[in-house]
């Protein structure tokens, strides 16, 4: 798999200090918590992770026509605005 990491993304990454391991690592590894299946060009989802003990959320779509994976935006969710184990945003 390819991935795709925008300029708007890795300023994302450097601003919240993830690397792009630790977001591939999200991606593969991470449990999809959200899908937009009318998302274009690709539907896309909201996957969370963990980069030792800090959550992360990685918003990515895949194109299976060129096996890549559009990383959107990451960032560590709020323990205000989500639930505590991080997979519901609270009303």
């Amino acid at each position: 798999m390819n991935y795709f990491f925008s300029g708007h993304v890795f300023r994302r990454m450097a601003e919240r200090r993830f690397s792009p391991d630790e977001i591939k690592s999200v991606i593969e590894n991470g449990l999809v918590i959200k899908e937009y299946p009318d998302d274009t060009p690709y539907p896309s989802r909201l996957i969370l992770g963990y980069s030792g003990n800090r959550p992360v959320h990685v918003v990515s779509a895949y194109n299976s026509t060129d096996d890549t994976e559009y990383v959107i935006t990451v960032y560590e969710p709020d323990a205000l605005r989500w639930t505590s184990d991080f997979t519901e945003r609270r009303i």
